[in-house]
């Protein structure tokens, strides 16, 4: 049994929090090297290379790549043959959002709902946890932004409507975004399970590495025709009209009830941030 101090997650957590919201990595920046080689309009090619330019001085300078520095979802790896010492896991995780926010000058986003009085920390984190094999802990920071977060949906489909049924439910839901995810996005979309399990696919489908393949060749396949269409919406960059809406199309599956179809769409808007560490 490996025994790991908490202390060491509180740290970990809060240098992921200001790295993800700093740092835009390596594969969106080949995404965006891309895109402006795809992208015919004038004023999307512009736009294109605006945001690359941003990630450009937001690496260098230190400094947020969007205002919006997000909530901080929290994905745990837990191995089960870790033995947790020196306090209780899921403060230690709040506590490093609590002094990422803070350390990093990052702006603090959450609220009460009804109320709408500001937290003051940026917490609570959401925090999704897996017990897995092994003696390690893997830890990701994914920030939120709300833009994107707000045009994400979760439909209960009938089994009849099938794969055309969930290829013409992503792209109209990109579609009715139009430009308020902050264009182009990357899709997450999560296939089966239940109502929640599906939402939790489609952002955990999010953390595939940008321009990897999906293991499942239906699965790459379907993403193909997705990002196709998606394409040919003529939203682009921003809004501004063009051929690059979505970057990528990311799926996750899992079977589901027989009698049911869940399909969530998890848009998430060009600053696609999160960062990642093995304990």
């Amino acid at each position: 049994m490996r025994k790991i101090n908490v202390r060491l997650i509180t740290e970990k957590i809060r240098r992921l929090c200001i790295e993800a919201s700093i740092v835009l990595s390596d594969e969106m920046l080949e995404a965006f090297d891309q895109a402006i080689e795809k992208e015919e309009s004038p004023l999307g090619l512009v736009i294109l290379k605006a945001l690359k330019e941003n990630a450009r001085i937001a690496r260098e300078e230190r400094i947020p790549i969007c205002q919006d520095t997000g909530f901080a979802v929290v994905f745990i790896e837990l191995g089960q043959d870790v033995h947790l010492m020196g306090g209780d896991l899921k403060e230690a995780i709040q506590e490093g959002v609590r002094q990422g926010y803070q350390d990093g000058y990052l702006r603090k986003s959450i609220c009460h709902p009804l109320t709408r009085v500001n937290t003051g920390d940026n917490t609570p984190a959401v925090i999704h946890m897996d017990i897995v094999p092994g003696d390690r802990i893997k830890i990701t920071v994914a920030p939120k932004g709300g833009g994107s977060e707000n045009m994400s949906r979760v439909a209960m489909l009938t089994p009849a409507e099938g794969i055309e049924g969930i290829k013409n439910y992503v792209i109209q839901r990109v579609k009715e975004s139009g430009p308020n995810p902050c264009p182009p996005v990357i899709a997450g979309v999560g296939i089966g399970g239940t109502f929640e399990r599906a939402a939790l696919l489609a952002k955990k489908s999010l953390l595939r590495p940008l321009g990897s393949k999906n293991p499942n060749p239906e699965l790459e396949k379907l993403e193909e025709e997705i990002l196709t269409g998606i394409n040919k919406l003529g939203i682009g960059p921003q809004g501004a009209g063009g051929r690059v809406t979505a970057l990528a199309v990311h799926i996750l599956m899992m079977p589901c009830h027989y009698a049911s179809l869940p399909v969530a769409v998890n848009i998430q808007c060009h600053a696609h941030r999160y960062r990642e560490t093995v304990i």
